[in-house]
């Protein structure tokens, strides 16, 4: 009977200020140590590290190199990493990822950054958004066919986009329909974190103006961008969401020069009245957005990738395939990249 069943296998659920068992609602009798999850966990991942892959795009001259390069502070964006700052404009949309090792306080973290160089920057951009959702997919498809392989990596390497931070000019105007374009067709296969570039081209109204502008331009669109409510977990997630969503898009300036102010080194960009400080919140949204991706939801990105993006991708292909059939480790196709 029920009561003999909860008594053989208690169910425990944590409440504050001490252990309770929920099967016959007893205080435990002493310590067990459920708790330590917490630190092996930990421990397992600082042995092992991690994968980030952010996504940038956006047309030419927005700062998205430098951006990526304050977010991380040190020099990982494409650019830095020995392609030439002429580089002629490519004709088409191209899909650079450039990949290095980061570490602080013990934990590794593999970042990947993808570039697309050549988006938004033809006469006809027409479909530009083509080359990077195939992309997005392939990574997916990659990561796919590892899980149905027969004999299976103990990790499998994880490509797969789990943020894209989209570039939006700072017109003060509205949207281009480059942008919303972009934004519908790709927000649901990608977490995408619309960012308004080179805020210091505004003053603070100008700004304000037109984040609430593109903020009503998106909800109009019907675009979901990240956090999505509709992943909001409880309450206090929703809470926290709501603050972030109600302050996007984050209107950003980046910058990899240090000046001197006040006696301190800060990270800024000299104009001719003065230093624009990256991380003042007075003067940018910078460290808003620092926050919330690296510092609040980097791991809620990576979990959303893989329990909703690539699980909506796996679930469609397995439709298609009548399901996919396990490969052996010998004939592994890779995807066409």
């Amino acid at each position: 009977n029920k009561v003999d069943y909860l008594e053989i296998y208690p169910v425990y659920t944590h409440a504050h200020g001490g252990s309770h068992s929920s099967g016959s609602g007893s205080t435990l009798l002493g310590y067990i140590g459920i708790d330590t999850i917490i630190e092996q966990m930990r421990k397992k991942t600082m042995k092992t590290g991690f994968d980030f892959n952010i996504m940038v795009v956006g047309h030419s001259g927005l700062g998205k190199s430098t951006l990526v390069n304050t977010l991380f502070k040190s020099q990982v964006s494409r650019k830095s990493a020995g392609w030439a700052r002429d580089d002629k404009i490519p004709k088409t949309v191209d899909i650079k990822a450039v990949s290095h090792v980061l570490e602080e306080g013990g934990v590794k973290m593999k970042l990947t950054v993808v570039d697309t160089p050549g988006f938004g920057d033809q006469i006809n951009n027409d479909n530009c958004w083509e080359p990077i959702s195939k992309y997005i997919n392939e990574q997916y498809e990659k990561f796919l066919k590892e899980e149905v392989n027969i004999t299976r990596k103990k990790r499998i390497p994880d490509t797969r986009v789990h943020c894209c931070l989209y570039f939006i000019s700072p017109t003060g105007h509205s949207l281009r329909q480059l942008d919303v374009e972009f934004m519908k067709r790709l927000s649901h296969s990608v977490n995408i974190i619309p960012v308004i570039a080179k805020a210091d081209t505004m003053t603070i109204e100008e700004r304000q103006d037109f984040k609430q502008r593109v903020r009503k331009e998106l909800e109009m669109g019907g675009i979901e961008f990240y956090p999505q409510k509709e992943f909001d977990e409880d309450m206090e997630d929703k809470s926290d969401n709501d603050k972030i969503r109600e302050a996007m898009p984050f209107a950003v300036v980046g910058s990899d020069k240090e000046y001197q102010v006040n006696g301190k080194r800060v990270l800024g960009r000299k104009t001719a009245w003065g230093i624009v400080e990256v991380e003042n919140p007075n003067h940018c949204e910078f460290a808003q957005l620092r926050d919330f991706l690296i510092r609040s939801h980097l791991q809620d990105l990576k979990e959303v990738t893989h329990n909703i993006h690539y699980e909506t991708y796996r679930a469609k292909r397995l439709n298609e395939n009548g399901g996919l059939h396990p490969i052996s480790s010998n004939d592994t196709q890779e995807s066409n990249l």
